[in-house]
């Protein structure tokens, strides 16, 4: 199934979308955490922290975070969860290399790697890991529900996983709030600190044509996973989902 957020491109220069995140995230990889930090006001560290607790029951060993980008996500679930080992994948070097650095000067280079993948193609053997994880990455696959599918390929039945995304919320006041952020507040931003606005035009955008609550619910069961469920955080702004294979 095609959806609309599969249409939605930084640059829209008649490369690919995969082409195009890929050349985005390179270009914004050095002011990245810098910027999403400063975007969610830091919030995105208590989000990523809910996802990670929601794991920590399970115990998983082996755990693959699927576009990791600076590895924010892949240190705080290596740390917190103790996995056996932890495997980063994103499409973008110029993130990875920031991630690498953050691994090594957290002493955990034996633990966890980071290797370049296509989501929807991924070069490991079917029930390869206990976890798959998301954080703020899923917006960006060319193809959703071929990108889910190979996540559940390399899941082991029994094993567990946790999509975090922003979504938009649904309710006034914080609505019409979000709405003037995003279209204003967020471009001009991003532009300050990154130079580079088309990054910051195409979040907001991706955001409002991502698949959300009960729409994704379904497309995640669609791609193979049971017990799916979802959990709304902060009025709306971003949204846990969670399933088992």
């Amino acid at each position: 199934m095609a959806y609309a957020l599969e249409q939605v491109r930084p640059y829209g220069d008649g490369a690919s979308k995969r082409e195009e995140v890929e050349t985005m995230f390179n270009h914004i990889a050095p002011t990245y955490d810098r910027l999403n930090h400063l975007l969610s006001l830091g919030i995105d560290r208590r989000w990523r922290k809910r996802a990670v607790e929601w794991l920590r029951p399970y115990r998983p060993g082996r755990i693959m975070d699927v576009a990791t980008g600076t590895g924010d996500f892949a240190l705080l679930a290596c740390r917190t969860l103790q996995p056996e080992h932890l495997t980063g994948i994103d499409i973008s070097e110029g993130m990875m290399q920031v991630a690498r650095a953050k691994v090594l000067e957290a002493g955990l280079a034996g633990r966890v790697d980071f290797a370049r993948e296509d989501c929807t193609a991924l070069s490991f053997p079917d029930a390869s890991f206990d976890a798959v994880t998301v954080a703020f990455g899923i917006r960006n696959f060319e193809q959703l529900d071929k990108g889910l599918g190979e996540m559940c390929r390399v899941l082991r039945k029994g094993g567990h996983l946790v999509i975090l995304e922003l979504s938009t919320p649904t309710r006034f006041p914080m609505k019409q709030l979000y709405g003037v952020y995003t279209h204003t507040v967020m471009p001009l931003l991003g532009k300050a600190v990154s130079r580079e606005r088309s990054a910051y035009d195409y979040l907001p955008r991706s955001i409002r044509a991502f698949p959300q609550g009960e729409v994704m619910r379904g497309v995640i069961a669609k791609a193979g996973f049971g017990d799916v469920r979802f959990k709304r955080l902060t009025c709306g702004i971003c949204t846990l989902y969670m399933a088992t294979k």
